[in-house]
């Protein structure tokens, strides 16, 4: 047997025409001597294919030969001297193989920054088209239920208000009262200048009953359980397991998103209502050691001092930041692909998502209210 012979090429360029000169062997067990120089060199778009040197030639030397030709612009190639099979090789390699992809976009300037800032615009509306579509269709899904109640999933239900709400009651509270205890100082410390730190029981009672209660609950549910239903969705839909249920007659949007939305419909207030409770329990022992506020007269004050309606207006928030949760880590889920690397990506949209709706939608909130006077 032969040995191969070592590929070559050199491209000579003269008044008249640009040429390529391909010698010895382009094959697999030879292209690893000249493939890195040959990818580096630019063809001109009039190039011209002597192959009257070339050895043998298999589909992997043809390949690499159609992509510097595809860069250049050149097809289709014209040929000098004779082989027997460049040319054909080299069309039927074209014909399956993909175009070289473009070359890297540079910078333009203020031109790239608009253009960037009007494809985002653009991706943000149609993500925002698409997550209100999925509301629909989830709305319509839960009135379907709710005229026929035996297909509602209790079990699913329940055991999502355990795993979302009842197992995250004790970070809610945890986190709620310590932000409590710094809000009141805070207060204390601005208010103690003007000998009026008794205000901040006030400032306690509406930061907390208003904003703080449940805007925490709904960041620590984004965090928390949003990333959990989307992991879930996402990883049953790498697994197929949807495209069974729905071959079973199933349909997911009743098992998998109804369940989960409902739930948090319930369990958002009642978290939010501990979240609230547990911030002015921080308040009221900051008050305690540092200000000699009494518990009674804190509460009392609280009471007297800060209108009911400052709770309402925190818990009307409530299930509207529990149903952003649920939707849009369930739309993630449905969403995700069949890699992991899909699967990481959806979730981690997911919990941003999540947290810039919870801010977006205390801040109309906030709007809406001040509007109405409350």
């Amino acid at each position: 047997m032969m040995n191969p012979v070592d590929p070559g090429f050199a491209l000579e360029t003269s008044d008249e025409k640009t040429i390529l000169r391909l010698t010895g062997d382009w094959t697999v067990a030879t292209l690893q001597l000249v493939e890195r120089e040959f990818a580096e060199i630019a063809l001109p778009a009039g190039v011209v294919l002597d192959v009257s040197a070339l050895g043998h030639l298999d589909t992997a030397g043809a390949f690499l030969i159609d992509r510097q030709l595809r860069a250049g612009g050149v097809w289709p190639p014209q040929f000098e001297g004779a082989h027997n099979s460049a040319a054909s090789l080299l069309e039927q390699v074209h014909a399956v193989s993909d175009p070289v992809p473009p070359a890297p976009h540079r910078p333009l300037g203020i031109i790239d920054l608009l253009e960037r800032v009007g494809r985002g615009t653009v991706d943000m509306l149609s993500e925002l088209v698409a997550t209100l579509a999925f509301l629909g269709e989830t709305v319509a899904t839960i009135f379907r239920l709710a005229a026929q109640p035996w297909k509602f999933r209790w079990t699913s239900i329940v055991a999502v208000m355990e795993e979302a709400g009842l197992n995250a009651m004790p970070i809610v509270a945890f986190l709620s009262f310590f932000v409590g205890m710094v809000v009141a100082y805070i207060g204390a410390t601005t208010l103690r200048d003007f000998d009026l730190e008794i205000y901040t029981v006030e400032l306690i009672g509406y930061s907390m009953l208003r904003e703080f209660g449940v805007v925490l609950t709904g960041i620590v549910l984004a965090g928390r359980t949003n990333s959990s239903f989307t992991a879930q969705i996402g990883t049953m839909k790498m697994r197929q397991e949807i495209d069974a249920m729905q071959t079973l007659g199933l349909k997911p949007m009743e098992v998998l998103v109804a369940p989960r939305v409902l739930a948090m419909l319930v369990m958002t207030p009642i978290l939010a209502f501990i979240a609230t409770l547990a911030g002015i329990a921080g308040g009221v022992i900051v008050g305690w050691t540092s200000l000699d506020i009494n518990p009674g007269v804190f509460i009392e004050r609280l009471r007297t001092a800060v209108p009911l309606d400052q709770f309402w207006v925190g818990m009307t928030k409530a299930p509207v930041f529990g149903l952003v949760v649920a939707l849009i880590a369930c739309r993630q889920g449905l969403l995700t692909g069949g890699s992991v690397q899909s699967l990481g990506h959806r979730t981690t949209t997911s919990v941003v998502q999540a947290i810039f709706s919870i801010i977006v939608l205390d801040a109309l909130f906030a709007i809406f209210y001040m509007e109405l006077g409350i």
